[in-house]
This record gives C-alpha cells, sequence and structure tokens, in this order.
C-alpha cells in the first residue's frame, strides 16, 4: 500500500480550512489544517510534513514570516502560499524567502494539486544550483531584450504603468510583453514565471 503524503494546511478561514482538507483527502493526501502559523509550530516537532500549504495573510504570524522562520530553522519542508490580494510584488517576495509556489485565491483545485503535486516531486532530488539556472535560463533564452527589461520590471515588483513609463511605452504594450514572457516560457502562472527568472538570476 502507497504511504500518503501529509499536506498541512494553515488558514484563518474555517470553511477554507474544511475546502482544502476535503479536496486534498479525496485526492490521496493525508491532511492536517492549523488556524494560524504558531498554532502549526507549535505542533512541528511532534508532525511529519511532506508539503504545507498556507494563507499569506493571517493575524499574527503571516504566511511569509512563516517561511522565513522555517527557512532559518533550515527546515526542508517546501512551503505553498496562498493569497486573496495577489500581487506581483509580494509574489517576489514569497519566491525570493523560499516559498516554492505562490498562488492566488480563488484558484481552480488543480492549480493547488499541481503545485503540491511539483512542489513533492522536486523534494527528494532537487538539481544542484547550477543546473536549475541552466534550466531557467534556457526557459528565459528566447526572450527579447524588450521582454528582458519588462521581466525585470516584474521582478522588482513594478506595476505596468511604472513600467511602461520607465521603458517609455504604453501600459497597453507592456501587458502584451507580460503575455509573450507568458507563452515564451510556457508557464501557467505569474508566480511561476517570477520563480523561473529568479533561478535564471536576472
Amino acid at each position: 500500500m502507497t504511504t500518503r503524503r501529509t499536506i498541512l494546511v494553515i488558514d484563518d478561514d474555517p470553511a477554507m480550512r474544511d475546502s482544502l482538507a476535503f479536496l486534498l483527502d479525496v485526492n490521496g493526501f493525508s491532511v492536517t489544517t492549523h488556524e494560524t502559523a504558531a498554532d502549526f509550530l507549535d505542533h512541528f516537532g511532534r508532525s511529519n510534513v511532506d508539503c504545507v500549504v498556507s494563507d499569506i495573510r493571517m493575524p499574527g504570524m503571516t504566511g511569509l514570516d512563516l517561511v522565513r522562520k522555517l527557512k532559518a530553522d533550515a527546515v526542508a519542508c517546501p512551503v505553498i502560499l496562498m493569497t486573496g490580494h495577489g500581487d506581483v510584488a509580494l509574489a517576489v517576495e514569497a519566491m525570493k524567502a523560499g516559498a516554492i509556489d505562490f498562488i492566488e485565491k480563488p484558484f481552480e483545485d488543480e492549480v493547488l494539486l499541481h503545485a503540491i503535486r511539483d512542489a513533492l516531486d522536486s523534494q527528494p532530488a532537487k538539481p544542484a544550483d547550477d543546473t536549475a539556472k541552466r534550466q531557467a535560463e534556457t526557459r528565459l533564452a528566447d526572450l527579447t531584450p524588450r521582454e528582458r527589461d519588462v521581466l525585470r520590471g516584474l521582478l522588482a515588483g513594478k506595476i505596468n504603468k511604472v513600467i511602461a513609463h520607465d521603458l517609455g511605452i504604453s501600459p497597453r504594450t507592456v501587458e502584451v510583453y507580460r503575455a509573450n514572457l507568458m507563452a515564451k516560457t510556457s508557464v501557467r502562472s505569474m508566480s511561476e514565471l517570477m520563480r523561473i527568472a529568479i533561478a535564471a538570476g536576472l
């Protein structure tokens, strides 16, 4: 019998916790839930967790604080952050802090399940840093110089209007470049694009 992987859900919204617990349970995962990051940390030493799915905005310790705490304590467990107030700057901050993915609510069930499976698959044999960097650079190889400029602006957490002003182009043109970036790198989300850009050292 295959061992069920344990996913830990942290969200201060009881309905969201119950919904995610049900979704993960019917998809073959063992699930534990907590209302706050502090509550999770109180129990963490006594539980075996394969992946953490946490809301980012919670009373007390935020999801971002939790990622930083786990990284500081050298805990290798992957963390996926969720937010109902997603923006690119927050996604970049989350990735740089060590989150493995960042998804915006509301999301399709498959988006979360895919993120969790990716997180679990990446754990046992994580590529060496230089390998990950080369893979990311390959994904960005077809970008034009101007597309790279737009990507750097996004990575800096700038909104379309600011990027447009910096580059002397219209906000609509920035939107076109953003769509090109998503298509050329074959990503499904802005957070995935940010992860590739960070890995490439852009």
